[in-house]
């Protein structure tokens, strides 16, 4: 970023309303999925005299753009920037669910070379449901085609190469149930938020493996949790979770027991602590393509701004 601007500066803090003032000065703030950009914060970035937000990211679920309209601040995202690193890591998070991969590799670490509790099954021959068939689900939809899995797909604009290739579209409530694997990527907004509710999880086959790495607040945690301990639903793989923003992206091994039960969160640690259950810290993207594009991006959507040209990836309120 300095080579491309070299006014410019890296700040280690989160950002929030505790922090925006730190911007003072500065005409853009670069952020990243994390950082909190609700009503408050874009208030005080506009009195700051900010006049864009770069996301570094796909999703712009944790900006408020109503408020960033009212106080001027135009908003410009990574809209693709590797969608094929994403698709890797959620095939990634079904392997290593469906075939044990985290418990083999404790119980080899502790002298433990017994087989018990390790069965797996096929993906071969699976129906699998992926939700949402932009640029993550299509490359995902592809990988699956490729295992020999039935895809099936929920989207509100079908994609005609996919279905050439084979895959079906069907209604969510009418493919959920016949889906033995079912991917979630869509981006979260008011008519996805907790679309995968107590209700819509009452309609999946006993022991689906569900895989989300996409956004947290797609799954209704408490119920989800409820169906995992039942065993209604088998396996989850989640590179998210819905009160994410507090917890991942620090250390807290080093702090101190105060500053941890600050942040302390019983539904997930509800949801950590079972054992059919793989959760990571939003890494699905981390790649080396990856984070060279979201890089050429950002820099790009700052250079159309500083330049006067029309913003290619501006987020419209």
């Amino acid at each position: 970023m300095r080579a491309a601007f070299p006014d410019s500066n890296f700040l280690e803090a989160q950002l929030d309303p505790d922090t925006a003032v730190l911007a003072k000065g500065y005409d853009v703030v670069c952020t990243f999925v994390n950082d909190s950009c609700n009503a408050e914060t874009i208030r005080i970035l506009g009195k700051s005299g900010v006049k864009l937000l770069a996301l570094r990211c796909a999703g712009y679920d944790s900006v408020d753009l109503e408020a960033a309209a009212e106080a001027g601040i135009k908003v410009v995202r990574v809209p693709r920037y590797s969608p094929e690193s994403v698709a890797e890591y959620a095939v990634a998070l079904l392997l290593a669910l469906n075939r044990h991969m985290c418990h083999t590799f404790n119980r080899v670490r502790d002298g433990n070379y017994t087989l018990s509790g390790l069965i797996g099954f096929e993906i071969h021959g699976k129906t699998a449901g992926v939700v949402g068939t932009g640029g993550i689900g299509k490359a995902l939809a592809r990988i699956l085609l490729g295992f020999g899995c039935k895809v099936l797909a929920h989207d509100i604009y079908p994609d005609k190469e996919l279905q050439s290739l084979g895959v079906t579209y069907l209604p969510l409530e009418e493919m959920l149930p016949q889906c033995d694997i079912i991917s979630l990527h869509c981006p979260l907004n008011k008519a996805t938020h907790h679309m995968m509710n107590k209700e819509r999880i009452a309609l999946l086959k006993r022991g689906v493996t569900i895989i989300n790495t996409s956004r947290g607040g797609l799954v209704e945690t408490d119920a989800m949790v409820d169906a995992l301990e039942s065993g209604h639903v088998g396996h989850l793989g989640m590179d998210c979770y819905e009160g994410e923003g507090q917890l991942f992206y620090h250390d807290w091994t080093s702090m101190s027991t105060p500053t941890r039960l600050k942040a302390w969160d019983s539904h997930f640690q509800r949801l950590r602590n079972l054992p059919n259950v793989i959760i990571t810290p939003h890494t699905a993207f981390l790649t080396e393509e990856a984070l060279h594009n979201i890089a050429a991006t950002t820099i790009n959507n700052i250079r159309e701004w500083a330049d006067g040209k029309p913003l290619t990836n501006q987020v419209l309120h």
